[in-house]
């Protein structure tokens, strides 16, 4: 679908934008733009994929005239650009507002604006019951995209998508127990029956694919997807690596949920299941209260949210499979040094 067409990536120059360059670079898109703030790693990517239809947009999300500048011409939006660590953004909470939430309409309106295509907005599980700030601006931006694809309607298909723990994403915790590892210290675990979706950058981008080829104005998709517990994950470090490091328990830091969920129990009353995705139609009820208040459905009392807690759960030999196709546990493998 996306061939002789222009695709932007906000959020660029990090791991998904990376991962959709490995994927589509060998095709026939016209050119992919990457759009985000860091110089340092666009001058890395530039020099690393060497490729005339990559061009980089430096600007911010929340700059709507650096957006408007770098989306003229464009078919196709991902919109991967946030601010994602759960710490940072409690402490510093009107930050996040300002990107994941005020950024994501500064997107979208700048989209609708150029005559964009589709516009796939990347959000997480932890907007699904937020108890963080992160999670907090992340839900908020599900409902910005919602709200603007009643405007935009067909002219330009929002849709959006949530996924887990992308495994060996930045701030993911694996090359953190790597990094343990190889210095010989105790893997710092805060809870050992804490659960988490596990999910590869490629079937992220996966997701993100079915949701611009499947999706209707206002939709979220969710991808599948099995958990582990903490405690498995660092076994399954320790297998793979024959290390005997100890493992020291912290206790959950704060903001940290026990488990996750990707649908809430209202969602997964009305999702609809394509196999290995579940889709979410928008609520497209107007501001007739007699809708929301006079009748309700009884079937959302006989759900459960889709949660880390309740998908299939994997085991250390399974976890350790899935972990030695990341790169850098292969990287780790081969004697490299991880320090990032």
């Amino acid at each position: 679908m996306f061939a002789d067409s222009v695709v932007l990536i906000t959020g660029g120059s990090g791991t998904f934008g990376n991962a959709v360059l490995r994927r589509y670079r060998s095709t026939s898109i016209s050119e992919i733009r990457i759009f985000s703030r860091d110089e340092k790693k666009q001058d890395d990517m530039r020099r690393r994929w060497a490729d005339p239809r990559i061009k980089f947009y430096i600007g911010d999300v929340r700059n709507e005239q650096s957006l408007k500048d770098a989306m003229a011409g464009v078919d196709f939006v991902f919109h991967a650009a946030a601010l994602k660590q759960v710490p940072s953004c409690e402490f510093f909470p009107m930050e996040a507002v300002r990107t994941n939430a005020l950024g994501a309409e500064n997107v979208l309106n700048a989209a609708i604006s150029a005559g964009v295509k589709r516009v796939v907005v990347l959000s997480t599980d932890k907007a699904v019951y937020p108890i963080n700030a992160m999670g907090i601006s992340k839900a908020m931006m599900e409902k910005l995209a919602v709200a603007k694809s009643r405007v935009a309607n067909q002219q330009t298909v929002i849709c959006c998508t949530r996924y887990g723990n992308v495994m060996s994403s930045r701030g993911s915790v694996i090359p953190l127990f790597i990094r343990q590892l190889q210095a010989g210290k105790a893997l710092t675990v805060t809870d050992p029956h804490m659960t988490r979706f596990m999910m590869s950058i490629d079937g992220a981008v996966d997701l993100v694919i079915w949701a611009f080829e499947h999706g209707n104005p206002g939709d979220i998709f969710v991808q599948k997807a099995p958990a582990a517990t903490i405690e498995t994950l660092a076994q399954a470090i320790k297998q793979i690596f024959k290390a005997d490091n100890p493992i020291q328990i912290i206790g959950t830091r704060h903001g940290e949920k026990l488990y996750e969920a990707l649908l809430t129990r209202e969602e997964m009353a009305i999702a609809e299941d394509m196999d290995a995705y579940y889709r979410v139609p928008a609520d497209n009820r107007d501001l007739n209260y007699g809708l929301y208040f006079d009748q309700g459905q009884s079937k959302v009392s006989t759900v459960e949210d889709y949660n880390s807690h309740n998908t299939r759960r994997l085991a250390v030999d399974e976890m350790a499979e899935m972990l030695l196709s990341l790169g850098v546990v292969k990287r780790a493998l081969a004697g490299e040094k991880i320090d990032e």
